[in-house]
């Protein structure tokens, strides 16, 4: 199996929670933040879905361009994590071994703050995005919402993984 192929395989298995977590969060409380120093929940969801469409960009074009906008509702957010992911598993899937391998940057707000292979980008976006799912995960309860399963059982959701 090539890189590429078990990236795509990693990210369609992890797709699945990205979603439970954000929809799990209680709508109308997404500027619940455990700190003064935390972001507000919707901001933070709103980045892991905003990280997600950076992955196709990478894909196609070996750059990633990040600003993070505004907030918007719960619903966009739940479905800008759906839509964003399954354009970066389509993505992934087409990318050539020559991109894969290649240079990668990342720019924020126009200035180069990582450079890289394409590869080592996407995987650290990936891994930045899981870590802030369990961030998130954690401001699930005082939120009033459940967390549920990730990668098996939680104290609230007993279904199974993701």
């Amino acid at each position: 199996m090539s890189t590429p192929a078990f990236f795509a395989e990693r990210l369609a298995t992890e797709l699945p929670a990205f979603e439970k977590v954000l929809r799990a969060m209680p709508a109308e409380k997404l500027d619940y933040k455990p700190h003064e120093r935390n972001k507000p929940a919707g901001e933070l969801a709103w980045q892991i879905a905003t990280e997600m469409g950076s992955l196709t960009e990478l894909f196609e074009t070996g750059e990633i361009n990040y600003e993070q906008a505004a907030t918007p509702a719960h619903e966009n957010i739940c479905g800008a994590i759906k839509t964003n992911g399954e354009r970066a598993l389509e993505a992934v899937k087409k990318v050539s071994d020559e991109r894969w391998n290649g240079k990668g940057r990342f720019l924020w707000g126009g200035t180069v703050v990582w450079e890289s292979t394409v590869s080592d980008l996407a995987w650290g976006f990936l891994f930045d995005m899981v870590h802030h799912r369990g961030q998130l995960s954690v401001y699930l309860r005082p939120m009033g919402g459940k967390v549920p399963a990730i990668y098996g059982p939680s104290g609230d959701d007993t279904g199974g993984a993701a």
